[in-house]
């Protein structure tokens, strides 16, 4: 095997434990070596716990040894340092979204091209083996013409923003915070996306901390962030679907994700996750009622939490030299996607995407980009 690409992790907060746990444990191609976070104590925990450097991000940057940045701050840090990351050489790796606006996603993007870098972006689960089963459906062909899509999701805004500060800060919202992964999977199926209109609204702007351990128990906060979404898309490809989010529910979570063919229909499951089933209704020639539902074979073992996968994918196709597929292209348009989503909503009309992409190539080559369980 190649020598793994050595990578400084900036940010230690609540999703970086899983981040850690692979890409120290899991993934040959990358060897964690550094720490740092705006709350040094988290860094300093995370650093004793597997065996890594805390450090400064001033540090880690100057650091020759340190070839990829994961970034996993939140979204309104991501432009700052990925900026700082590219200018010292480094390839980076963000988590969602790439940016909290389409223009500093681009100036990064040209930035990259300049230094000869790569930029990576969550989410990954679109490499889980969910996601990549139903890729492998629909290049089969096995739902004949595809001409349509629906897209539903509900959270407990009540819970999570009593959780995580960051979800009530800007640019947190239904759309940026959770419709990304919805967008990214639907992109990462059938292509880019060509047009959106939509109806957006955030109708409760401040909330009460609901948890009795957390400071904020009883208290109010502002919640100034979209929470209830719906939404009509067109693809590039002439197919057409519907997204409603809504983050107001009690229901924690509920998905339904559905691609509609001439030959059936192909139900997915959440793709905030990696695994669960994906089940194929397929539709009868000759009978009124269709035959029970198939659940499709996983094409691979990643169906548990594999957050990290897409910082080693990107990093075994660095050493390759090949594309890499959470690649800032598609990130971008996943960006335009939802900024797009949020202006329709504002102005009351259809809104051109001005970006595309190309679907990423399936993940067929684990044993070579990824290491196997």
């Amino acid at each position: 095997m190649k020598k793994p690409l050595s990578v400084g992790v900036v940010g230690a907060g609540a999703i970086s434990e899983i981040y850690l746990k692979n890409m120290t444990g899991r993934f040959p191609y990358l060897r964690v070596v550094s720490i740092c976070s705006a709350h040094g104590k988290n860094a300093a925990e995370k650093a004793a716990k597997y065996g890594l450097v805390c450090c400064t991000l001033e540090e880690m940057l100057a650091d020759p040894g340190i070839d990829m940045v994961v970034n996993l701050t939140p979204v309104g840090a991501h432009a700052d340092i990925i900026r700082q990351a590219l200018l010292h050489g480094k390839h980076v790796y963000t988590e969602k979204t790439i940016t909290d606006s389409p223009r500093k996603a681009a100036e990064l993007v040209r930035l990259a091209e300049e230094k000869g870098l790569r930029i990576g972006c969550a989410p990954d689960t679109f490499l889980g083996a969910a996601l990549q089963t139903a890729r492998k459906a629909i290049d089969e062909g096995l739902l004949g013409e595809i001409h349509s899509f629906a897209i539903s999701a509900t959270r407990r805004n009540d819970l999570l923003l009593s959780l995580f500060a960051f979800m009530r800060e800007k640019g947190a919202g239904i759309l940026y915070d959770y419709a990304v992964y919805y967008l990214t999977a639907l992109v990462s199926l059938l292509g880019p996306v060509e047009r959106v209109g939509s109806l957006v609204s955030a109708p409760y702007p401040t909330h009460v901390g609901i948890l009795p351990d957390r400071p904020e128990y009883g208290q109010s906060f502002a919640t100034p962030n979209e929470s209830q979404v719906s939404a009509v898309l067109r693809l590039k490809s002439g197919v057409t679907g519907t997204l409603h989010m809504d983050a107001d529910s009690y229901a924690q979570d509920e998905a339904f994700f559905s691609v509609y063919g001439t030959r059936g229909i192909l139900r997915l499951t959440d793709p905030n996750g990696f695994g669960g089933e994906v089940r194929f209704f397929p539709t009868s020639e000759t009978e009124w009622r269709c035959p029970p539902p198939v659940v499709l074979p996983p094409v691979s073992s990643y169906t548990d939490n594999c957050r990290g996968i897409g910082p080693s994918e990107m990093a075994g196709a660095i050493l390759s030299g090949a594309p890499h597929r959470t690649g800032a292209e598609m990130a971008c348009h996943v960006l335009d996607v939802l900024t797009a989503l949020r202006d329709a909503g504002e102005q009351g009309r259809f809104v051109a995407i001005p970006s595309g992409c190309a679907r990423p190539e399936p993940l067929t080559d684990l044993g070579e980009q990824v290491s196997p369980l």
